[in-house]
């Protein structure tokens, strides 16, 4: 499973010894004297939120470092050389680990260039057959220089199958359609096409004296600064390998399979049919021995060999023979293919879908052909032969022991690898249900209630059937449940309860309807679901069911989940006792496992969404106003919110309880004793201020107040009576479930309709209440504005609706907030700060209410009209052409007779028009209608071009959006939005639509811990310390990901910044590329992290004096920034100060300028005018005039910059003498040029002039700039300083572990706060913002 290939990127792999750190000088590196004593990573610090560890992260993984680090050794290091012969070529030696099945050798081996045709062989030491599945350490006599013997082995038809598709994979291998078509895990990569291949020691320029040879730096027109024309053709350029080496015309089975009785026995197996490139028609037999030209032909069939009579056991073998045409392609194909770096060719867990796709031609392709119309099931996904029992492979990789770290691992690899699996055949699944490919099991029922079985696994569509749904809102509750059982099944899955089980769930939108596909519980379909249900309800709360094992299974999750244990009345009026909402249901399979299923009120109910009788609810909703009523009952909090309500409430708890106990101690002041700190100090009155004292004062009062509570929970110790009322009245007053600590729990149920609760439970009832009440008013009050502030001060930079609904979710806001966001963002006072914001938000409310149109438009859609109606839609959405028609499928072919109506119909076989009467004016109109009936927000646009022009949004930008969404795929050509005389998109132009997936995403949590630790080692200045825990961190997350993810992308990202600053540039460049490539190929090519990780990449190569790619790059970022949003974004302020000075390293003086002062004039705009980075822009435009001999302009701008840096920080702040002594230098040369004027027009051409000295600047100090601008900040320390830092350190990092430990313990740790911490791990990764706290030490 894990991709071992001999040439698989370093990525600290088991078999290369560690290379002992960056002490070899090489070219433009420091030396080791030079290395600066600590630096510091802006941007890869964790953010204040994430330095208390979630997941106890932080506080696991470091009192086992060594251990663990041990451990994961003997894991890792133990690789050894073997020397393997193959029959034709010379022996060669590879280098393998023991914990490598023999099967990895195997497709080694068929993945290198001289071996790449042999699939049929088996591996022999000393005469033994090596068994595919063992590992190697268990086979005897097989150590350092033994020799593995390759053996070719008789085919059998399933290996003749396998050679043949392995030799047809290897023919298409540069062949990019299948990442456009989106199959296999093949996703698309252009890193290449920009940095000219690799970029290593072949890439570098190098110097002559001091000129650089001189590089072309003018940018394409539409990148430059102010320039409007957004094409989308420049993002997918053609790449020169794709031009195919046509090695064959044809290569197809033959249509004389199978062999006939007679000839079986002669061991022909199956026949082929090939067109050679030089135009030869030949029928291939592949027998038992190999393969052979046979006399057959197109109409007899002749299985006699032909001359020439040339037996090969390899396909390869037997076409060079024949075509040498096929000979000499095949050859350069495969150099071509190892030269490719193997990110660009590894398949990705998950598959990701383009938007846009260039005409490719549609190519013969016997194996494609095979497998649309088989499931593939049981061909080589499997044991041959049988379906995958996707629910037994699910739960039994659950079952895998997790003692120690090798278990865990292989655990936790098998559980990724089986769920990437099972997602990939649920997506296959579920479209061939939409489109009609599947037999329902209930065929005579109508089509919206139909169920499906497909590949053992379950498919249901998201309808109300038997109005189940009728309480919540009917269809759309029934829409939306899928995706609430999603995240269910995620929390429970991330707390990994042992001996409880949840099905395998994927989430899959498709041509407008939503399927959910789950796994099998075994024996579920034998019986009534009345029958088996021993623990929930299946209608709501009318019956209800409980069980004393569930009871003591979901008990171990209501801690970290929240969930409170509570009493419901069924119709008989009995109690019965939950640890879950109602709808959850518990089963037990016929395997004897404890299942639970219908998760989707896991979390408690959003009251705002929920407007109850009787009940109101606080001031801040209801200036809000709120409750609003939903379009369907099933609205809950997100986990993130319930987090991070639960951990406000704990700060909220400490400070009440540190205030009694000082007041406590101040009235008892007439016996003073030492008190915290140390000092004794009485305090008469206590105030809210005094609590924020306490909690910066050393916060040892909080300490005590900790200690305390965990004495009184535990029962542990004497605890005197006043102590025990301070923390019962702190209990109370936050809502705590428990009165002797604090523990914060949520009964989902509440305000559940037809839930009733006993008589004796109306006290908990009414504080449950109150505390959801309480949380409904914390979104509101603290994490909405609380976004707000983190993207007025850009600590959030979204770029496009994506990464802003991941900045709500982290947050806990949920998508039907955004009206709500906006409303905010229009109301603050930085309104101009946020206008990014702004627009990201808008286009995301259009794009996300024309989605919900667009949804039920299409399931009106039959599949023959389908590129037709999506290509109208979008013409109705995007095109100034006032009155769009929409082409009928009819017009292609006449039917001669009307066929009959068959009640019967696939899903998307609806056999309607209506679709084709929409207009412009009716879809804005409904689009501004859904934004606020959904999200409560006037949108109030008649035309997409009056939207264009009142939010300043881009169409281009929109298409994007609407195609991400829906699954949309368009033709790469330049659209003419506002053309008013023809529309934009015609039906060719539509090439596709893809499902929209969602699935649980299985973590690798060691290697998050040992990520987690050596991001705090890093902030701490470890640096060295941090980068060895970061390698750890790869190597575990290769072990458990495989190669691609998109967590070893953020990895690779900070491995790469740490070797940057300890001086490595090689090792940086080499880890920041494979960053770029990961990026691109797991997240999208353009995906924001994209976008920033090629301007990392930029920074790496200019600085390992690569200065054309890194120009090239940092073009291409702009160009994506674009597109994705436009101009005007605080990024790409410090995209163009980054294109800008390199422009003037390169001296292209004009071209930098027009890229500088368009990142002055984006800083002023969202920094504020009087910013520090405002002065820095003013200071670089200095530089570029200065070079440019235009003094006066330069002395306006750093007298800009002074003035700014004089207001901010002081007369005697170095930055400001900095600027001072260079306005000085500026004067005198601005003195002496005006004197040389003078003098020539005095003397007229006999002057004396004394040549200017204008100089082009030093890569150094262009590099220097680089650094400050991107936030890299090198300060030169001595080894005292350095001490006394790492102390501050300590010391605050204790105190904010102390002032915000939460009241999570271990296991609470292990719940699904993990998604959380590891969003903010991956924000804290990002470029950009000011300079850590940390600097100011």
């Amino acid at each position: 499973m894990v991709i071992k290939t001999d040439e698989l990127p370093p990525a600290a792999p088991a078999e290369s010894p560690r290379e002992p750190g960056p002490q070899s000088g090489g070219m433009g590196r420091p030396k080791k004297s030079e290395l600066p004593a600590v630096m510091l990573l802006n941007g890869d610090c964790l953010d204040k939120k994430s330095e208390e560890p979630k997941e106890n992260g932080h506080e696991e993984a470091e009192p086992s470092d060594e251990a663990s680090g041990q451990e994961v050794i003997v894991i890792q290091d133990t690789g050894f050389t073997v020397k393997i012969l193959v029959p034709g070529i010379e022996p060669f030696s590879l280098q393998v680990s023991p914990q490598e099945m023999v099967q990895e050798i195997h497709q080694v081996l068929m993945d290198r260039e001289d071996t790449c045709h042999r699939t049929c062989f088996s591996l022999q030491l000393d005469g033994n057959v090596l068994d595919n599945f063992s590992e190697l350490r268990t086979i005897e006599g097989l150590e350092e220089g033994s020799v593995l013997r390759v053996v070719e082995e008789p085919y059998t038809v399933r290996e003749a199958r396998i050679h043949v598709r392995h030799i047809r994979d290897l023919l298409k291998s540069l062949d990019p359609s299948d990442a456009f078509n989106g199959v296999d895990c093949n996703s698309l990569s252009f890193l290449s096409v920009f940095t000219d291949g690799d970029l290593g020691d072949s890439g570098k320029r190098k110097k002559k004296g001091i000129e650089m040879e001189p590089i072309d730096c003018t940018p394409p027109e539409h990148i430059l600064p102010g320039s409007k024309d957004r094409p989308l053709c420049a993002l997918q350029p053609q790449n020169r390998d794709w031009k195919p080496l046509q090695c064959l015309k044809v290569l197809t089975m033959s249509g004389w399979n199978p062999p006939p009785g007679n000839r079986k026995m002669h061991g022909d197996l199956m026949y082929l049919f090939v067109i050679t490139a030089e135009d030869r028609h030949v029928s291939i037999t592949a027998s038992t021995r190999g393969f052979y030209l046979n006399q057959s032909t197109a109409y007899n069939f002749n299985p006699k060999p032909a001359s020439p009579r040339f037996l090969s056991h390899s396909l390869v073998e037997l076409l060079n023979q024949i075509s040498p045409t096929f000979k000499k392609h095949f050859s350069l194909l495969q150099k071509k293919r190892v030269q490719r770096h193997p990110f660009e060719r590894i398949a990705t867990p998950f598959q990701v879908y383009s938007w846009t796709a260039p005409q490719v031609e549609h190519a013969m392709d016997c194996v494609r052909a095979e497998d649309a119309y088989t499931s593939r099931l049981g061909y080589e996904e499997h044991i041959p032969g049988q379906t995958r029992d996707w629910n037994e492979e699910l739960q039994t990789t659950r079952e895998l022991p997790r003692k120690n770290l090798p278990e865990r691992l292989l655990r936790e690899r098998a559980i990724f690898k089986v769920h990437s699996d099972f997602t990939a055949a649920a997506t296959r699944g579920a479209m061939a249900v939409i489109d009609g490919n599947v037999m329902a099991i209930n065929p005579s029922e109508e089509t919206k209630m139909q169920m499906f079985i497909w590949n053992n696994i379950f498919f249901s569509l998201g309808f109300d059937v038997r109005d189940h749904y009728k309480d919540f809102g009917g269809d759309v509750a029934a829409y939306v449940a899928p995706t609430n059982d999603l995240n269910g099944v995620r929390t429970y899955n991330a707390v990994d309860v042992e001996g409880l089980y949840t099905l395998g769930t994927v989430v899959i939108d498709y041509r407008g309807y939503r399927v959910t596909a789950q796994s099998i519980i075994p024996g579920i379909l034998e019986r009534e679901q009345e029958q088996s249900v021993i623990y929930g309800s299946i209608d709501f709360g009318k019956t209800v069911v409980s069980h004393p094992r569930y009871l003591e299974l979901l008990e171990k999750t209501s801690r970290p989940l929240k969930i409170q244990r509570h009493r419901v009345l069924n119709d008989r009026d009995e109690e019965v006792e939950l640890c879950s909402s109602v709808e959850c249901k518990g089963i037990i399979g016929n395997d004897g496992r404890h299942y639970i299923l219908d998760l989707l009120r896991t979390f408690p109910p959003d009251l705002n969404f929920l407007p109850v009788a009787g009940e109101e609810l606080p001031e801040d909703c209801r200036r809000a106003g709120f409750p609003k009523s939903h379009r369907h009952k099933l609205c809950c909090l997100r986990q993130e919110l319930v987090d991070a309500f639960v951990e406000h409430r704990y700060l909220l708890f400490m400070k009440l309880a540190a205030i009694q106990l000082m007041q406590h101690k101040a009235n008892r002041a007439e016996s003073p004793g030492p008190l915290e700190n140390g000092t004794s100090e009485a305090r008469a009155s206590v105030t809210p201020e005094a609590a924020e004292a306490a909690g910066e004062e050393g916060a040892s009062g909080l300490a005590k107040v900790k200690e305390l509570a965990e004495t009184i929970a535990s029962d542990s110790g004497p605890v005197d009576p006043k102590s025990r009322e301070v923390i019962q009245n702190a209990c109370k007053a936050v809502g705590s479930v428990s009165s002797t600590s604090f523990d914060i729990r949520f009964n989902p149920d509440i305000f559940s309709p037809g839930v009733r609760f006993p008589e004796s439970c109306q006290d908990e009832v009414r504080d449950q209440k109150q505390l959801l009440k309480d949380a409904a008013a914390f979104l509101l009050s603290c994490q909405i504005p609380g976004l707000v502030k983190d993207c007025t001060d850009h600590t959030v930079l979204p770029m496009d609706g994506a990464t802003l609904a991941e900045a709500m979710h982290q947050r806990g806001i949920n998508i039907r907030y955004l009206g709500k966001v906006l409303d905010f963002v229009l109301r603050s006072p930085a309104r101009p700060q946020l206008d990014h914001i702004y627009k990201i938000g808008i286009s995301e409310l259009i794009t996300r209410s024309a989605k919900h149109i667009f949804k039920t438009y299409l399931q009106g859609v039959e599949l023959s009209g389908l590129s037709a109606a999506i290509s109208h839609f979008l013409n109705c959405f995007l095109s100034s052409f006032p009155n769009p028609v929409a082409h009928l499928p009819a017009d292609e072919l006449v039917s001669k007779k009307k066929n009959k109506r068959r009640k019967n119909r696939p899903p998307g076989g609806a056999d309607n028009t209506a679709w084709a009467v929409m207009t412009p004016q009716e879809l804005w109109k409904d689009i501004c209608q859904e934004a606020k009936n959904y999200f409560d927000f006037d949108l109030e646009c008649e035309t997409v071009d009056q939207a264009v022009e009142t939010f300043g949004l881009q169409k281009i930008t929109l298409l994007r959006e609407i195609s991400l969404k829906t699954g949309i795929q368009i033709l790469l050509k330049e659209y003419s939005f506002d053309s008013r005389h023809k529309p934009a998109f015609t039906e060719e132009d539509v090439l596709n639509i893809f499902p929209v997936v969602k699935h649980v995403n299985p973590k690798a949590s060691d290697a998050f811990h040992f990520f987690q630790s050596g991001q705090a080692k890093v902030q701490q200045g470890f640096l060295k310390e941090g980068c060895e825990l970061i390698t750890e961190a790869l190597n575990l997350f290769n072990n458990v990901y495989g190669a691609m993810h998109v967590e070893i992308c953020a990895c690779l990202r900070l491995l790469a910044r740490l070797h940057y600053i300890m001086g490595d540039y090689a090792e940086a460049l080499s880890n920041q590329q494979k960053a770029v490539l990961m990026s691109e190929r797991v997240l999208g090519i353009e995906h924001p992290n994209t976008i920033q990780e090629y301007m990392h990449l930029a920074l790496y190569c200019f600085a390992s004096s690569q200065l054309s790619t890194a120009l090239s790059l940092l073009y291409r970022a702009r160009y994506l920034l674009l597109l994705v949003f436009g101009e005007d974004h605080p990024e790409m302020a410090l995209l163009d100060n980054n294109i800008g000075l390199v422009l003037h390293g390169v001296m292209e003086y004009e071209l930098a300028l027009r890229f500088l002062e368009n990142a002055l004039a984006i800083n002023a705009k969202y920094h504020g005018a009087k910013s520090l980075k405002v002065a820095l822009s003013h200071h670089l435009v200095a530089r570029v005039y200065e070079s440019k001999a235009e003094f006066r302009s330069a002395l306006q701008h750093e007298k800009e910059g002074y003035t700014i840096y004089k207001s901010q920080l002081g007369e005697n702040h170095e930055k400001t003498k900095e600027s001072s002594d260079y306005l000085k230098c500026l004067t005198q040369q601005a003195v002496a040029l005006q004197r040389t004027m003078n003098e020539i027009y005095r003397n007229g051409s006999s002057a004396n002039i004394v040549p200017l000295k204008v100089t082009a600047p030093s890569m150094a100090s262009v590099l220097e700039q680089l650094h400050i601008i991107n936030g890299i900040l090198f300060i030169p320390l001595s080894q005292k300083d350095l001490e006394n830092l790492k102390a501050e350190v300590v010391r605050r990092h204790q105190l904010q572990e102390t002032s915000k430990a939460s009241a999570r313990d271990a296991d609470a740790a292990a719940a699904g706060v993990a998604a959380e911490s590891r969003e903010e791990a991956k924000s804290s990764l990002s470029p950009g913002g000011d300079p850590p706290a940390l600097s100011s030490v």
